[in-house]
C-alpha cells in the first residue's frame, strides 16, 4: 500500500496521512520518508502530509459529534467508555487540546471526544493541524538529520 500511494507523490502522502489521521491504522512517517528520499520537496511534503492528517482528524472529530458511540464500537473499536472518560477530562479545558491528536493511542480518541464535546470546529481544526503540522516537522528534521 506504502508503494502504492508513493507513487502518487505528494496526493498518495496527503491520501496516506488522511488515512492515518483517521481511525485506520497506516503509517504516514513511512510514506514521508520514503517521498523525502525520492527527492521530494520537504515543504509540499510539510504541507500534503498536514493537510491529510488534519482532515483525517477531522474526521474523527465529526464522528465524535455525530454521537452515535454503537457505530463507532461495532465499526473501529473505540469503546463508549472511553470516549466518555476522555469526554470527561476534556470538559472545560477548550478546543486546544486537539493539539494531541497526533499522539498515538490516545489521539484519535481525543479528536472523537472533542467532537462529542461540541467543541468549535474551527479551532479544534487549527489545534489539530498545529499539533500534527509539528510532529511531521519533527520527523521530517529527524530524517534529514539521519538520512542525510
Amino acid at each position: 500500500m506504502v508503494d502504492f500511494l508513493a507513487n502518487y507523490g505528494y496526493w498518495g502522502l496527503f491520501i496516506g496521512a488522511f488515512l492515518a489521521g483517521s481511525i485506520l491504522p497506516f503509517s504516514s512517517e513511512i510514506l514521508l520518508s520514503g517521498l523525502l528520499l525520492a527527492g521530494a520537496n520537504p515543504t509540499l511534503c510539510l504541507i500534503a502530509a498536514t493537510a491529510g492528517n488534519t482532515v483525517g482528524g477531522m474526521t474523527c472529530y465529526w464522528l465524535g459529534k455525530l454521537g452515535k458511540m454503537d457505530l463507532l464500537e461495532r465499526r473501529f473499536g473505540i469503546k463508549e467508555e472511553k470516549v466518555r472518560l476522555w469526554s470527561e477530562r476534556l470538559r472545560n479545558k477548550g478546543a486546544i487540546l486537539g493539539i494531541f491528536g497526533f499522539l498515538p493511542f490516545v489521539g484519535e480518541i481525543i479528536e472523537v471526544a472533542l467532537g462529542y464535546l461540541r467543541s468549535n470546529a474551527w479551532f479544534v481544526c487549527l489545534f489539530i493541524a498545529i499539533g500534527k503540522g509539528l510532529r511531521y516537522f519533527v520527523w521530517m528534521m529527524a530524517h534529514i538529520y539521519f538520512a542525510g
